[in-house]
C-alpha cells in the first residue's frame, strides 16, 4: 500500500489546491486593508477639508466584506488542504470511473465494481465546490478514470491524471 501523498501528482495537485487557497486569502486581507485605508483616508479628507467623498462608505463597507468573506474561504480551504494531506499519508488512491449525476452530483465506480452485481453499491458523493468553474472542470470527467481516496468519515477527495488540482466531495447517505 503505497499512500496517495507520497505521489509525485498528488503533491502537485495539493499544491496548486493551497495555491489557490492562498490567493483567496491575500486577496480577500489585501481588500480589508484597502477598505480600512480608504476609511481612514475619507476621515481625513472630511474632516481636513469638510467635504465627503461621495461613495466612499459603501465602498469601504463592500471591501470589508467581501474581503472577510473571501479571506475566511481561503483560510478555510488552506486548512482543509493540509487536513487532506494529512490524510493522503494514511490511504492509497483508489482508481476508478467518475459518473455525473447532476451539477455537483457524482457516482465514484471503484476498479472493479460491477454495475450487474445487486450487492455492489458505487461511492455517491456531492461535490463541496459551489464555484461554477470547479463544477464545470468535474463534469469534463464524465465517464474518466480517475483517483479517490477517503479523506474522513464521509469526505472523499478526488482528481485525474493532467488535473492541475483535487476536488473535494462527500458521501451522501443512502436513502
Amino acid at each position: 500500500m503505497i499512500p496517495a501523498a507520497d505521489d509525485p501528482q498528488t503533491r502537485s495537485a495539493l499544491t496548486g489546491y493551497q495555491a489557490g487557497a492562498l490567493r483567496w486569502l491575500a486577496g480577500g486581507v489585501i481588500a480589508v486593508v484597502l477598505g480600512v485605508l480608504l476609511a481612514a483616508a475619507a476621515v481625513t479628507i472630511a474632516r481636513d477639508s469638510g467635504q465627503r467623498l461621495p461613495l466612499a462608505g459603501l465602498l469601504v463597507v463592500c471591501l470589508v466584506f467581501v474581503g472577510s468573506v473571501a479571506a475566511t474561504a481561503g483560510a478555510g480551504a488552506l486548512l482543509r488542504s493540509h487536513r487532506w494531506l494529512r490524510a493522503l499519508r494514511t490511504v492509497p488512491w483508489q482508481t476508478g470511473v467518475l459518473r455525473i449525476a447532476g451539477p455537483a452530483v457524482l457516482s465514484f465506480e471503484p476498479e472493479g465494481y460491477d454495475e450487474l452485481d445487486p450487492t455492489a453499491d458505487p461511492v455517491r458523493l456531492r461535490l463541496e465546490s459551489t464555484a461554477v468553474w470547479r463544477t464545470r472542470a468535474v463534469q469534463q470527467l464524465h465517464d474518466a478514470v480517475v483517483r479517490a481516496a477517503p479523506v474522513g468519515p464521509r469526505e472523499w477527495v478526488l482528481t485525474a491524471d493532467g488535473v492541475p488540482t483535487v476536488y473535494g466531495a462527500r458521501a451522501v447517505r443512502h436513502h
